[in-house]
């Protein structure tokens, strides 16, 4: 008996469908591909039980011609492509032929189709992989196909199934990226006869974008665009105040196939570098179109990983249209409060009582002659209280207001006291309202019981010593002083190290720092790269090094902990890190260790010249770790939450 004997279909059909069809999600992605390059324009899928008792899939395309459904369900079958030569020329979602033939090896097949063109339709039957049929039915214009029981027969595959849920998760996955890729299809999902999705045809990605992820989201997206020669990169990439802790909503698609590619995912994580924090991703809905002669699907079995002729272009392409957009806008992070408590509307006014009416006018009267008695030392009206009301005048607020001993024509109540401002710092009045005496207190502080406000000359102000409220045309801005200030300094240091110009000042005194043996190797290793910083440092005999010189820019820092900090940064670093990634990490530790910290109280000039650098620097939204560097409240926000729109 000879050792090596060739498989049987049913062994071969198998093993494909152990590559091919992992779980229900798979069913469905190769039915709903099928369709697709059968340019149906409406799809519906009925799922039971997470597809592990049924999924069926209904459409209206092309159909498959009667001669044609016996070979549709035989393996390495397909309309598709006829030559070698035709891989690399795919202009369909599908290509090889065996999907059906897997699906139908280890499940419930039925098949029913008809062409327009055809009468009559025909339907087939495959249980485990026996046929049954083709025979004549009645049936509309399209395909229909229905799986059952699926992984009946490979009771190990079935065992290894999440639950219903888990798996309907996996299918709404694989509605998701086909819907995305084709706006203009009527799809339908439905999971146990409950309509999930209902999407209608539309013209516009972002419809779609709403309806599976929300309008919170969709506004915050950014449409990019980038044509070089053949190839077009369009879609749209999130605001970075969206972000995600995965790359599972990061959607890239390649001549209307969703594909996963490191290199692009990798420039899309450089365009985002310093406008998210570690450990968040991007969101993005990116379409790539280019000649198929230019990237070979064929590489992987379920055709979610491609490989392109020239990888390194498209990377640029993509990096540089990003950061380019980014670089043309504005990327401040908008605050957003609650919704305000909407009041009741305004009830029409009663019919007016007479009787009462007058009642009122005398007690009112009677207040304005007190208001006026009480505030008479300060101020000295052409007509007094008495005189306006012994003549039969009606005392009105324009009337009070002339007696009111605050300054004219404010909003603001008489027993407010204001906070006041010395030397560009804020001052809060004790409780009582009762104002503190010193070399800041004027006189007049001290005799006025209720003072004037005073002129505002100010437009910003430092609070909790670590924010920094800014005046705008728009409306507010708090700025985060510490995350502005390691921005500002992490672009200067980066300017001047790219530049080969970091101004070093040398020590007189060499400071001597204690590590440890893998710290102090690590820097005796990396001296000279360090020194492009304008950090100086030198052995000096077993674990201790020599500070010798430190960047002016950092001069308010003490060297020797820069040294310990840069030291740690290496040590904790991955193996393989790039020189590039390295002194990135470095600048973005520098740069923090050296910024002013939350609860340093600024001074008025100090808080100038920070905010005066603010638009000086590239990415000055957001910190170079992602953080946000100001959240900016607009006037419109504010007018909404004090009911004052409408």
């Amino acid at each position: 008996m000879p050792r090596i004997h060739q498989l049987s279909p049913s062994v071969v059909n198998k093993i494909a469908a152990g590559e091919v069809i992992e779980r229900p999600a798979s069913v469905v992605k190769e039915l709903l591909e099928n369709s697709v390059d059968a340019l149906a324009t409406r799809i519906e899928v009925d799922v039971a039980e997470g597809g592990l008792e049924q999924i069926r899939v209904l459409d209206d395309g092309e159909g498959i011609h009667p001669g044609d459904l016996e070979l549709a369900v035989c393996s390495h079958a397909t309309s598709k492509i006829a030559h070698a030569d035709d891989l690399f020329q795919v202009q369909t979602l599908g290509f090889r032929g065996e999907a059906l033939a897997s699906i139908a090896e280890v499940s419930r097949l039925r098949i029913r189709s008809r062409p327009a063109e055809c009468p009559a339709g025909q339907e087939i039957e495959v249980h485990q992989g026996v046929r049954v049929g083709p025979r004549e039915c009645g049936c509309a214009a399209g395909t229909l196909i229905e799986v059952g029981e699926l992984f009946l027969n490979t009771p190990v595959r079935r065992k290894f199934l999440k639950t219903s849920g888990t798996e309907f998760g996996h299918i709404g996955e694989q509605f998701t990226k086909i819907a995305l890729a084709n706006p203009r299809l009527h799809m339908v999902l439905r999971h146990n006869r409950r309509v999930v999705y209902e999407l209608p045809a539309t013209e516009r990605l972002l419809d779609r974008v709403r309806l599976f992820f929300g309008g919170d989201l969709a506004q915050h997206l950014i449409e990019v665009e980038s044509r070089l020669n053949d190839v077009r990169i369009w879609g749209y990439v999130a605001h970075p105040s969206q972000s995600k802790a995965t790359r599972k909503s990061q959607y890239l698609f390649l001549n209307g196939r969703w594909i996963q590619d490191r290199s692009l995912q990798h420039a899309l994580g450089e365009a985002y570098r310093g406008l998210l924090m570690v450990g968040r991703y991007p969101i993005s809905f990116l379409f790539l179109e280019m000649p198929a002669a230019l990237v070979d699907v064929n590489v992987h079995p379920t055709k979610a990983e491609v490989r392109f002729r020239e990888a390194q272009p498209l990377y640029r392409q993509l990096l540089a249209a990003l950061r380019t957009k980014f670089l043309g806008m504005n990327l401040d992070s908008n605050l957003r409060l609650p919704a305000a408590v909407q009041l009741e509307p305004a009830r029409p006014p009663a019919p007016a009582d007479p009787v009462r009416q007058l009642q009122l006018q005398q007690e009112l009267a009677g207040w304005a002659n007190d208001l006026a008695a009480r505030w008479s030392p300060y101020e000295t009206p052409s007509a007094p209280p008495e005189k306006a009301l012994d003549e039969g005048k009606i005392v009105t607020p324009d009337t009070i207001s002339r007696f009111s001993p605050g300054p004219p024509e404010t909003d603001e109540e008489p027993w407010a006291v204001p906070p006041r401002v010395f030397d560009g710092e804020l001052h809060q009045h004790p409780p009582g309202g009762a104002v503190p005496t010193g070399q800041n207190a004027s006189p007049a502080d001290s005799a006025a019981p209720n003072p004037p406000r005073p002129d505002w000359g100010v437009r910003a102000m430092q609070i909790h010593d670590a924010y920094l409220v800014v005046e705008t045309a728009d409306g507010l801005t708090v700025v985060d002083q510490h995350a502005l200030h390691e921005r500002i300094l992490y672009e200067q240091l980066r300017t001047r190290v790219l530049a080969g110009a970091v101004e070093s000042q040398r020590l007189l005194l060499p400071d001597a720092v204690e590590l440890g043996p893998t710290e102090a190797a690590l820097l005796e290793e990396h001296a000279a790269t360090l020194a492009e910083f304008g950090l100086g440092v030198e052995p000096f005999g077993g674990n201790t090094v020599l500070v010798t010189a430190y960047p002016v820019l950092l001069s308010r820092s003490n060297p020797a902990q820069i040294v310990r900090d840069v030291a740690a940064q290496l040590a904790s670093s991955e193996q393989g890190l790039s020189r590039r990634d390295m002194l990135d990490r470095l600048l973005h530790m520098m740069s923090c260790k050296a910024a002013v910290k939350a609860g340093q109280r600024l001074t008025p000039e100090e808080i100038e010249s920070l905010l005066a650098q603010r638009h000086l620097v590239d990415d000055a939204h957001h910190c170079p770790h992602g953080r946000p560097t100001a959240l900016v409240l607009s006037r419109a926000e504010l007018d909404r939450q004090f009911g004052r729109l409408g």
